[in-house]
């Protein structure tokens, strides 16, 4: 007797799917399943792959006076260290992004008083790590709505329903926090639900914010099994978003997966492609990553980048309610696109200087006023966070590899008069949503407002802990005389208040990851 099961085990997802989307009669769509060639094999769930990074060197501020980057306010990189420190094994190097750890952290920064979108404000203060060198810290906040402010939502929820997603920390965890989200909605947002796994297809229709419990009740019934048409999924989800359109509404898909993208359009450049041309439209893209093991971060870490929104990873309840409750506002409401930073340093006070971080952020200096040029986007109460660590003149020879001089250049000659105690502009160049033209903040930061008697403000000494976590986790070459001790005393004595408890969970993993280091006291 022939054995049917063979051949139905592959269609079983797309029957749910049907059964599902069937509820929603007359909006279901018709779902086109597309079997694997090899339908009795098993998929492989055992690698996890992060784009590689290389850490930024220090540069000679004679021969690269500049440094432009695109700014960064992701934080899916803290809750991944997290989900492998706290599986009892230290994180892969190239999944540890420093700037992502740092901008985990709210350090108290104040807001925009003068109508800009963000305000921007420096600090300055001896290296932690080596005392011979200076840490610059260049921060952003962006301008808060109250929640009675904030401009209706319209979102469609695009969830990964296959196989790989039926685990407790997958699509358990994607209903948990999207519960989250659907509690914040009001009657005047809409949201739609639709899922992919061998095909795409729509569960819930475009309705009203404020019948969750619709909402609410489709959620409940997916369940996982299958490949995975990511591609198809995310079109149908853009076509959703199309058909609420309003420009003056957030137009958003929120992507939820796990990355496996094995059915269909497969390639990250045609993803991106089909990302950035939507968000040219207006309907942004947020990504959030669930679970570990077969998990594509640096395929849903671009979708987001290019999707103009931005990338978390939730491994915990509480990390959905951080994202979706907490920072909704800066998770859904853009404030300021395209953003970017150059500093230029001054040769009379900086030899050489390290950008901290921001590896896969950098840009070409001549793309800092080109506003063609993408760029991270501002969130409503983002803060953003950039460190440079810098070499005083004459000390660069001793850290950097010795060059031969230029026979067609005049030595660099030391800038004087007004510009003699600068150690560097900061520019930040910005266009508002919906807006094409180019907005421009500048200002210098002087020598002497470098804190050398032990003056850095407690927020400071608590970020610079971060990074250097960041580096110790990394094994950066630059970590200086930096271990895990010395970063336990610098984030213990400037947990200051803490309301959210995020300092405190921060000490447990830095003693978490020492004692997996293996480091003595």
């Amino acid at each position: 007797m022939m054995n049917l099961s063979r051949y139905l085990a592959p269609l079983l997802p797309g029957l749910l799917l049907l059964s599902c989307a069937s509820q929603y009669e007359p909006y279901a769509e018709a779902l086109r399943m597309e079997a694997p060639a090899d339908q009795g094999a098993a998929p492989e769930y055992a690698v996890n792959e992060f784009d590689h990074l290389t850490d930024n060197p220090f540069r000679r501020v004679r021969d690269n006076p500049r440094s432009t980057f695109s700014i960064d306010v992701d934080t899916a990189g803290y809750s991944i260290v997290r989900y492998f420190i706290t599986s009892r094994q230290l994180p892969p190097p190239s999944s540890v992004r420093i700037e992502e750890l740092v901008n985990y952290f709210d350090y108290g920064y104040p807001p925009p008083e003068d109508g800009r979108p963000f305000a921007v404000r420096a600090e300055a203060a001896v290296c932690p790590w080596n005392a011979e060198h200076i840490l610059a810290r260049i921060a952003l906040k962006g301008r808060e709505f109250p929640v009675s402010g904030r401009p209706k939502a319209n979102l469609v929820f695009l969830l990964d329903v296959s196989g790989s997603m039926d685990e407790p920390n997958k699509l358990p965890l994607v209903k948990s926090a999207l519960e989250t989200l659907v509690s914040a909605l009001n009657g005047h947002d809409s949201a739609a639900i639709c899922v992919y796994a061998g095909a795409a297809g729509t569960v819930l229709p475009p309705v009203s914010g404020g019948d969750k419990g619709r909402i609410l009740a489709a959620l409940d019934k997916l369940s996982a099994g299958g490949s995975t048409a990511g591609g198809e999924g995310i079109r149908l989800a853009y076509h959703l978003a199309e058909q609420r359109f309003d420009p003056k509404a957030v137009n958003r898909v929120i992507l939820c997966t796990d990355g496996d993208f094995n059915v269909g359009l497969t390639s990250r450049s045609d993803l991106i492609g089909l990302i950035q041309t939507k968000a040219k439209t207006g309907i942004y893209l947020t990504v959030l990553g669930f679970g570990m093991g077969n998990y594509r971060d640096g395929t849903l870490k671009q979708l987001a980048v290019k999707g103009n929104g931005n990338y978390g990873y939730i491994d915990t309840r509480e990390e959905a309610n951080k994202l979706l409750s907490e920072q909704l506002s800066g998770t859904l409401i853009p404030i300021a696109q395209d953003v970017k930073i150059q500093v230029e340093f001054n040769p009379a006070t900086v030899g050489a200087y390290r950008l901290i971080g921001y590896e896969n952020r950098l840009l070409q200096n001549e793309d800092f006023h080109n506003d063609a040029v993408d760029a991270g986007d501002i969130g409503a109460g983002h803060r953003v966070t950039a460190f440079y660590e810098l070499i005083p003149p004459g000390a660069e020879a001793d850290a950097l590899p010795q060059t031969d001089p230029l026979k067609y250049q005049s030595p660099p000659e030391a800038a004087e008069g007004a510009y003699a105690n600068e150690l560097f502009t900061v520019k930040v160049r910005y266009t508002l949503p919906n807006e094409t033209a180019g907005n421009l903040i500048t200002f210098p930061v002087t020598d002497a407002s470098v804190r050398r008697d032990g003056g850095a403000s407690e927020d400071f000494t608590f970020a610079a802990a971060v990074a250097a976590f960041g580096m110790l986790l990394r094994n950066s070459p630059h970590r200086g005389n930096a271990s895990f001790s010395q970063t336990l005393a610098m984030a213990r004595a400037s947990l200051g208040p803490d309301a959210s408890g995020y300092r405190r969970e921060f000490v447990k993993l830095l003693e978490q990851a020492k004692e997996l280091s293996g480091e003595r006291p």
